[in-house]
């Protein structure tokens, strides 16, 4: 019936939004710009938080992986989805589909399990301030990344090989703008009922259960604010929660949305944008929402700048004296 070559497809075409000329002209337009205002936004935390000494904390610590893992994510997909918006192009490599796939699941899975681990460090932070510096240890900060990194891609590792193999009798049409598990789950010609249960079960361990740690993180979180004195302490603790528990919202909201209901059940036009939504706009805004409204981010960037300025000057300086002596 087919099967058998499904292995050997060259290539697969992501039908994407083909079918609306006039939109793709418009996403192409506004993606863009989102994509390269993400790169700047996501690198200059990372390159603020390891330059400046003041940003050697837990907090950014785990900031500078989460901006790593935005920018990996968006570029998974992004620049290939810019490539066959502006063009009649739609297809896409069998390996270039298959990258996608691996990334798009283990990127997603690390990021699920990082924002559990920076609702922990809010949750020491807030509510066991005096201890917080020894409890969040180098050591302990390395450790909690590196279980994250390693469950998200083994999840990856686990589901990508299943997902690719499924019969497709030839089909070649994804019906989405990239590689995504669900697209592929309905390309299949086969009953996909136990693929979708695994994909439940393997989504309660890497998305609910995060999400259930994350929220009874924060009712310690808010019983403990609740209980400070200080007006100005409970709204800068306020402000540091709400800010992780935003950008909480926007991922998981649409995470869950996706992948506890896989296969056909979900509307794909609909998943589309979802997708689309966290695949460029959470991105874009988490650098917005955690960091370039912060003070402590904004004094790193303003030492920074300040101080490339006096080194010019001093270079300068230093020239005109040169410039004297031989003179």
């Amino acid at each position: 019936m087919g099967t058998a070559n499904d292995s050997t497809f060259s290539h697969f075409i992501l039908v994407g939004f083909s079918d609306q000329p006039q939109l793709e002209r418009v996403l192409f337009a506004v993606i863009l710009p989102a994509y390269l205002l993400t790169l700047l936004g996501n690198s200059t935390i990372i390159l603020v938080s390891r330059l400046d000494p003041h940003l050697h904390t837990p907090m950014y610590f785990f900031l500078t992986h989460l901006s790593f893992l935005d920018l990996s994510f968006t570029s998974s997909s992004i620049p290939q989805l810019l490539y066959n918006l502006s063009g009649q192009d739609k297809t896409i490599s069998y390996v270039g589909c298959a990258l996608q796939l691996v990334l798009f699941l283990g990127l997603g899975g690390v990021e699920c399990l990082l924002l559990a681990v920076m609702a922990y460090d809010r949750f020491v932070a807030v509510c066991k301030p005096l201890h917080y510096m020894v409890i969040m240890s180098p050591k302990l900060c390395v450790g909690l990344v590196s279980v994250a990194w390693s469950c998200g891609v083994a999840n990856s590792l686990a589901m990508s090989p299943v997902t690719l193999s499924l019969p497709r009798c030839g089909r070649r049409r994804v019906d989405h703008f990239l590689c995504e598990m669900p697209a592929l789950i309905r390309m299949a010609c086969v009953n996909t009922a136990a693929v979708e249960g695994t994909v439940f079960v393997l989504a309660i361990g890497i998305v609910l259960s995060p999400l259930v740690f994350i929220l009874v993180s924060y009712g310690y979180i808010v019983r403990a604010v609740l209980q400070i004195r200080s007006a100005a302490g409970r709204q800068k603790a306020f402000n540091t929660c709400g800010s992780h528990l935003t950008v909480v919202s926007l991922f998981y909201g649409n995470i869950i949305y996706m992948y506890m209901q896989p296969g056909n059940s979900s509307s794909q036009d609909q998943g589309k944008f979802l997708t689309l939504f966290y695949n460029i706009v959470t991105p874009l805004l988490n650098p917005l929402i955690y960091t370039l409204r912060n003070k402590e981010v904004k004094g790193a960037l303003r030492r920074l700048l300040l101080g490339s300025r006096e080194r010019r000057e001093v270079r300068a300086g230093s020239r005109q004296t040169r410039g004297k002596l031989s003179w």
